[in-house]
């Protein structure tokens, strides 16, 4: 197997992994939310759409990755990487705003940080 094999291979491995990963994310998120749904649980909505939010950036993330992979080793050509450019512009949107569904934040700014008990201390 030459190197151009071997790294069309494993762009396919990781495509194939990040297609679980969504697939296997929304089958699990429905088995953990029908039996809160049933017994009628507070929140069941929320969690399924955050499970799946996180599990479809993951695949989002692998498919990237296989992309470039792809591309840049055995095709780089202008007119692949421009392609290239174009995909990884478009996935990158789509987990931004999967993010700021899930989290209420976008990806740059970090945590919410809670109060602590010195900086509570020093207000009053």
């Amino acid at each position: 197997m030459d190197f151009q094999a071997a790294v069309e291979v494993a762009g396919r491995v990781i495509d194939a992994a990040g297609v679980a990963a969504v697939v296997a994310g929304a089958v699990l998120a429905a088995i953990l939310a029908i039996p809160r749904l049933v017994r009628r649980q507070a929140g069941v909505y929320g969690r399924f759409r955050r499970f799946l939010g996180r599990s479809i950036l993951l695949g989002l993330e692998l498919l990237v990755a296989a992309d470039i992979i792809r591309t840049v080793a055995v095709s780089p050509s202008l007119q692949s990487v421009a392609v290239l450019a174009l995909i990884v512009l478009i996935r990158t949107f789509l987990s931004w705003s999967l993010e700021l569904e899930i989290t209420g934040r976008w990806p740059w700014q970090g945590k919410e940080q809670q109060p602590s008990a010195s900086a509570e201390s020093q207000t009053e």
